[in-house]
């Protein structure tokens, strides 16, 4: 590809969205020669320190305008873009991922209707308007079970556990009365997630499977690959990812976040939810894969080659909520790489990530439990 990120004849990607991941694909469009231009309402949203920034409301007609002139392509940081915009942008601009996917993403039943019509195992769930059909599910599904708001749910948001059918009415105002699904509590063993990617061509790739650790609904820990994945999983994986990627007509980066239930050759996995862009189980790939998540999404929007998506020995991707800690303690740690957002601290704030990474995976445990003990 000839000049670079700042030749203005290299192609330029819009991107709906500055924050941290709106920045973290800047950055990796910039490596391989590619410009980016983004939309935020935020004048402070971080990915303006790393690339060309429109401050305007996502719905501001001129902005928009603005954002696509010139550009490649058009794609999004998140999942809470409107879909009736993005469609009519689409008769001026390749949008990637397709809008299509956003809405069935947007919204939980839908999701978990799109699982069923494709014969994607996911945990059994009712839908639920108010409080009477609340109850009438408990008494299908039973208890534990989990009410989730069917859209704007993100990081444990929109979101209350039942634990028998008195909690009903207050798990009900938790999530604002709004429409829901009630999940029946899957046992699970571990949660995973696959990360994969497919270009305008057909070309597809996929990550390995890796392991994650949720705790106050955030992901705290990502390690990649994850252990003890027999080749029965794996193939379930891709299978269930292929499926998405072919029925949506897709084109980036999709993540599938599973719930494995059981052990050894005989678990299995259930389809949890699906998010239509590049995703935070995904951000050790910077180190980690032969190419990031972030490059490939790129790669995979602008109608490139992707590149392969294999691992590079061990990694573990620590989220760094509220602060940063001192860069020095983190370069004191061998193989650790800090990812500063650049974002002001703040509570329940996702700041940064560090990405630890080894030839060997006992010597990444190692690390990680050094890393805990120096960062704390």
């Amino acid at each position: 590809m000839s000049g670079g990120a700042d030749d203005p004849s290299s192609p330029l990607l819009a991107i709906l969205g500055a924050g941290q991941l709106g920045r973290l694909l800047s950055q990796a469009s910039e490596a391989i020669g590619v410009r980016t231009r983004l939309l935020d309402p935020n004048d402070n949203a971080c990915a303006g320190q790393v690339a060309e920034l429109i401050v305007a409301p996502y719905d501001d007609a001129g902005a928009l305008a603005r954002l696509i002139d010139g550009a490649a392509a058009l794609t999004y940081e998140f999942e809470n873009v409107l879909v009736e915009p993005l469609e009519k942008l689409g008769e001026k601009i390749a949008v990637a991922p397709p809008p299509n996917a956003l809405a069935v993403a947007q919204d939980r039943l839908s999701e978990r209707r799109l699982f069923e019509k494709l014969g994607i195992d996911a945990p059994r769930s009712i839908a639920v308007d108010d409080l009477i059909d609340l109850s009438q599910a408990l008494e299908r599904v039973g208890t534990p079970a989990l009410l989730k708001a069917r859209r704007l749910g993100y990081d444990g948001k929109g979101q209350h556990p039942i634990s028998g059918p008195s909690d009903a009415p207050i798990a009900w105002e938790a999530i604002g009365r709004a429409p829901a699904i009630l999940d029946a509590q899957a046992p699970f063993t571990r949660e995973l997630s696959l990360v994969c990617v497919r270009s305008a061509s057909g070309q597809t790739g996929f990550y390995p499977l890796v392991e994650n650790v949720h705790r106050g609904g955030i992901l705290r820990l990502t390690r990649a690959p994850a252990s003890d994945v027999s080749p029965g999983l794996d193939a379930q994986a891709r299978r269930a990812g292929e499926a998405l990627l072919d029925e949506l007509g897709y084109v980036g980066v999709l993540a599938v976040e599973f719930f494995q239930m059981g052990r050894g050759a005989d678990a299995t996995l259930l389809a949890n939810e699906i998010a239509p862009r590049v995703h935070n189980s995904g951000h050790w790939t910077i180190e980690g894969a032969q190419t990031s998540q972030f490059e490939n999404h790129v790669r995979a929007v602008l109608g490139m080659e992707l590149g392969p998506c294999g691992a590079v020995g061990h990694s573990a991707m620590v989220n760094l909520i509220g602060s940063v800690p001192s860069p020095e303690r983190i370069a004191s740690i061998p193989g650790a790489v800090l990812h500063d957002y650049g974002k002001r601290p703040r509570p329940g704030r996702k700041v940064g990530h560090v990405t630890i990474t080894s030839g060997d995976r006992a010597e990444l445990d190692a690390l990680l439990e050094r890393f805990t003990r120096v960062v704390a």
